[in-house]
């Protein structure tokens, strides 16, 4: 089952732009999939919101597991794991991550408030496609570089030639939604390029035509539904009225999707 999602995962970024919605839990990952997504990723801010914890730090292997285990049950298409850093320890948290039925990761180059040494970095990623191979999965591994949010978008590249030689399969690269920087990489990247995307950057199908072939939105869906929280909380307890409520979800057909 593990191995046939994996080759399924794989196909799915021969056909780009391969679009991912995150999820944070079994609920939304059950309506991203009842939405149309053919992939789940998931997002380590919304897991860590919805454990009580800050993104970045705040969350254990152990938490993270749970969540990405009632996630890929909950679902029958791929899901791939944002395992941030990889928790201490990259092929303990890919060990587990494959046990627990996903077929991809996201590996980040950042730790502790800064980027980690690129040959380390590399040596992490091949250590995780060691354990893949020897679990015969054909794991995807998004090799994730915070260079951009780190204020040195010029090392990127270099970065990615060393991660696509340790064996990542894409290049992830937060903090660019510029179609300029955007084609850039894509022309010099020699690993396919992953952008996260949010209001106020380019379409699925301006992205398209820049060349990018995997396209997420990170936290930004789970911040979406903390905001309607808050803005229903507020408009209750300040007018008595319910009209933010209004896009919310149908109860009983999100109750269904559950069964």
């Amino acid at each position: 089952m593990t191995s046939d999602a994996a080759r399924r995962l794989r196909a799915l970024h021969k056909q780009p732009p391969l679009v991912l919605p995150n999820a944070w839990d079994a609920g939304s990952a059950r309506a991203i999939e009842a939405a149309g997504a053919r992939a789940i990723a998931t997002t380590s801010a919304g897991v860590s919101w919805a454990a009580g914890v800050t993104d970045a730090g705040g969350l254990t292997r152990t938490t993270a597991m749970a969540a990405l285990r009632s996630i890929v049950a909950a679902v029958s298409i791929p899901v791939t794991a944002d395992i941030e850093s990889g928790y201490g320890d990259v092929e303990a948290t890919v060990a587990d991550v494959i046990e627990a039925g996903a077929v991809g990761i996201n590996l980040e180059d950042s730790a502790d408030g800064a980027l980690v040494d690129p040959a380390r970095h590399a040596s992490r990623i091949a250590g995780a496609r060691t354990i893949a191979v020897a679990a015969g999965i054909d794991l995807v591994i998004n090799a994730r570089t915070d260079t951009y949010l780190f204020g040195d978008g010029i090392a990127t590249i270099e970065r990615a030639k060393l991660y696509a030689e340790a064996g990542a399969d894409v290049l992830f690269v937060p903090g660019v939604v510029d179609a300029p920087t955007i084609r850039k990489l894509v022309e010099e990247s020699p690993l396919p390029l992953n952008v996260m995307v949010g209001p106020g950057a380019p379409t699925v199908a301006e992205l398209a035509e820049l060349g990018v072939a995997r396209i997420s939105v990170g936290p930004a869906i789970t911040a979406g539904a903390y905001g309607l929280a808050a803005a229903a909380a507020q408009e209750l307890l300040s007018t008595g009225t319910y009209r933010t409520l209004s896009t919310a979800a149908d109860l009983g057909r999100h109750n269904t999707l559950l069964r």
